[in-house]
């Protein structure tokens, strides 16, 4: 049995169930500012809280969906996991992303965690592709900032 068929087996035993919560973000100016200077996004509502007030329902500035969505892959590195080291596994790597949806949107200074639930889980030749479905959910808020299915594969060596 090669590697990546024996991780398989163990990563599909994951399969349909959550992984859990994370730990609490909180969002701040400085990054939102970060990220629009790096995207060129400088949309008011990202970074004049005066104006963001005064023309908005938001009541003040929010971070770019995009910026939320970034930070999938630091909320995600404190989901507990309970998978094994994966003998052979040389790399994990973003294969995509399925059905992102931007629900609410995140005001500055506030605080977001993951919560990942096990899509699926297939082989594909060397590497094992799983789907892994995340919302990043907004303290004291009863609707998420986003829903997204995570694709990566973990490779494995020959």
């Amino acid at each position: 049995m090669s590697s990546a068929e024996a991780a398989y087996t163990v990563l599909k035993a994951q399969e349909a169930t959550e992984r859990g919560r994370g730990d609490w973000f909180e969002i701040t100016q400085e990054q939102i500012s970060a990220f629009a200077d790096c995207t060129w996004d400088h949309q008011f509502i990202h970074i004049d809280e005066e104006r963001a007030k005064a023309e908005t329902p938001f009541g003040g500035t929010i971070a770019h969906g995009f910026l939320t969505l970034s930070m999938i892959t630091h909320l995600m590195q404190s989901v507990p996991s309970d998978t094994p080291r994966l003998d052979g596994a040389v790399m994990g790597i973003n294969y995509g992303l399925d059905r992102v949806r931007f629900i609410s949107p995140v005001s500055r200074g506030k605080r977001v965690r993951a919560h990942a639930v096990v899509k699926s889980v297939e082989l594909k030749a060397a590497s094992v592709q799983t789907v892994t479905t995340i919302t990043v959910e907004i303290e004291d808020a009863p609707r998420p900032a986003l829903v997204a299915d995570w694709v990566t594969r973990t490779v494995f060596d020959s």
